[in-house]
């Protein structure tokens, strides 16, 4: 039995090694058909001609039990061959959380100016989006200088599955926006995000303004631009008060000129090129004495500098923790693997969540 399940996987290994050569032909023929489409205006999508393919390969398989399968398999292979020609023609579909306008979505097209942004709900439709292949990269903020943590994403990172590919720092300046015609003087009261309307306290509590919470500072624009009234201000971006036609009528309100947002680029595939200069190590030690000094020992013995150190509390077990560490270098070295052996003793789990460039302002 034990031959029979070796020679299966042999056959298996075999097969594969195949089909990802024959894969990478079939979507280079693939490009030249979005170049054909390109050049004579014609759409992505060619039913006709799909059906076509459909059936004149479903014809080899002469096993009616696996035709079924085949077809499935073929419409598959169909359906990834044109988001590769939408992602040839539309450039990268990068997931970010929020509405057009946020930082979020400013930073998406910060990073990948021909890129197709696409709005989601949450933090977690965004990291879900590029899991399901329906977007290619998700832009998610991972930490600011004056609030601190993004926990949400970190603990995405750490329970899924995607790569961090890059992390960018955006510097944030708040803004008071009014409607056309508006002055300072006009404006009563103001709408924005609640960490906004703290990072601008000391100039709310100047104007002796009222403040109003808002889901972020893009709907906060929009809610003032839709209203239409003068003594209703935003506060939020410059790019946000040109998307919803609103004017600047005070620019950087906010108290702390340091306001910078730290933003994860997160992928299914790790990237791998000699810009990226520091590593994103996330694990959980054992229920021992020491065991978190010896973790930061093994990496400072390997010349690892470490730039960050948080930690974050296990959702399904009380009182336990997990620990997110930037260091600089990457780890795949020989001393990085024998870091990562010798960590691998004294951690119950271990992940290099991805390598990024230093300090990428936006």
């Amino acid at each position: 039995m034990s031959n029979k399940l070796e020679e299966a996987r042999q056959i298996i290994n075999e097969v594969d090694a195949q089909m990802a050569e024959l894969f990478v032909k079939r979507m280079r023929a693939a490009e030249m058909v979005y170049e054909h489409k390109k050049e004579f205006g014609l759409p992505i999508l060619d039913a006709t001609r799909e059906q076509a393919v459909i059936e004149k390969n479903t014809a080899l398989v002469e096993d009616d039990v696996l035709k079924g399968y085949y077809i499935d398999y073929i419409k598959n292979m169909m359906s990834v061959s044109r988001a590769y020609q939408y992602r040839l023609q539309n450039g990268l579909k990068v997931a970010y959380s929020g509405v057009e306008g946020a930082f979020a979505h400013i930073a998406a097209g910060r990073i990948f100016p021909e890129s197709d942004r696409v709005s989601c709900p949450d933090f977690k439709a965004a990291y879900r989006a590029v899991e399901h292949g329906e977007c290619d990269v998700a832009v998610l903020p991972i930490e600011n200088s004056y609030a601190g943590e993004v926990g949400q994403t970190m603990d995405l990172i750490f329970s899924g599955n995607l790569h961090v590919n890059g992390i960018y720092e955006l510097p944030i300046h708040q803004n008071l926006l009014g409607v056309p015609g508006a002055t300072i003087e006009d404006v009563k009261k103001v709408i924005s995000h609640p960490q906004a309307l703290s990072q601008c306290h000391d100039y709310i509590k100047m104007r002796g303004l009222d403040a109003e919470e808002a889901g972020n500072t893009a709907v906060a624009a929009k809610s003032v631009a839709d209203a239409g009234d003068k003594t209703l201000g935003a506060i939020a971006s410059v790019e946000t008060a040109e998307i919803y036609g609103l004017k600047v009528l005070e620019a950087n309100i906010n108290k702390s000129a340091e306001n910078t947002t730290r933003f994860a680029v997160l992928s299914k595939v790790a990237a791998n090129t000699p810009v990226l200069t520091n590593s994103v190590l996330m694990f959980t030690v054992k229920n021992e004495a020491g065991s978190l000094a010896n973790a930061i020992s093994i990496i400072g013995k390997y010349g690892y500098n470490m730039t960050a150190l948080r930690s974050r509390p296990l959702k399904k077990h009380s009182w336990q923790y997990y620990f997110y560490i930037e260091i600089h270098g990457t780890t795949d070295t020989a001393e990085g693997n024998q870091m990562l052996e010798e960590l691998s003793q004294i951690c119950d789990q271990l992940k290099v969540a991805g390598t990024f460039a230093s300090h990428v302002e936006i």
